[in-house]
């Protein structure tokens, strides 16, 4: 990347912040990591400035955190923390279901069944996240919101690390379990059960947050990855 692709300071400032915020869910960066301001600014052959307020933006939406005369690192959860989020997850999720669930067509139900059931034959964990993250979020897809969708993004972002542990930590009863939590949730998709597909989700959410809470080494301590390698990658 060169600074001839980021003529201004606010395309700048967004590119970057684009560009972190993928690298971070994509787990380049781990809860902790520090995201050295130069580095970034070299790889994208930005200035410090727009660096420094992609910083900011990301840490408005909780994903890094800014500490004086020490720079930035990527937000770590708290097993207390990571337990609130998903309680809201539960809360406001099936709510988006429910406003999204109307607008899928029949091609977009038979892509979240196809995904269903990619998500089933994979042995792949970094496979199975990303699958993951695009079925929920294309049942959320045809909701008309201001606020929610973009909440719910915000709250995935926030927790990604911890679901990627929980992925790699799920015994085979746990995979069937999610596998078919998938499955039912797009059928009363289908057959406009909305109330079910609501409770499905919900408990969905809810067996993930429970399985967390009874893993709190999860918590404790974070392996950084180089900065200086992830920052290379996310650009």
């Amino acid at each position: 990347m060169t600074a001839a692709r980021l003529p201004g300071h606010g395309e700048a400032t967004a590119h970057i912040a684009g560009l972190l915020r993928e690298a971070i869910v994509r787990g380049d960066f781990t809860p902790g990591a520090r995201v050295r301001q130069e580095q970034i600014a070299e790889l994208t052959g930005a200035s410090r400035a727009p660096v420094r307020e992609a910083l900011r933006m990301l840490a408005a939406e909780g994903l890094v955190t800014l500490v004086a005369n020490s720079g930035a690192r990527v937000s770590s959860l708290s097993l207390p923390e990571c337990q609130e989020i998903y309680r809201v997850r539960e809360r406001v999720e099936p709510l988006l279901l429910r406003m999204s669930a109307p607008g899928l067509d029949e091609s977009e139900l038979d892509h979240l069944g196809a995904l269903a059931e990619e998500m089933a034959e994979t042995a792949d964990p970094e496979e199975f996240l990303a699958l993951d993250r695009a079925f929920h979020l294309a049942t959320y897809a045809a909701a008309e919101t201001v606020v929610l969708s973009d909440l719910v993004h915000r709250l995935w972002n926030r927790t990604q690390a911890y679901r990627r542990i929980y992925t790699a930590l799920m015994d085979e009863r746990a995979r069937q379990t999610v596998h078919d939590e998938h499955r039912l949730i797009v059928a009363a998709i289908r057959d406009g059960d909305l109330d079910s597909a609501e409770s499905l989700l919900a408990g969905h959410i809810r067996r993930t947050r429970r399985q967390l809470a009874s893993h709190p080494e999860v918590f404790a301590t974070h392996p950084t990855t180089s900065n200086a390698s992830a920052a290379r990658r996310s650009a």
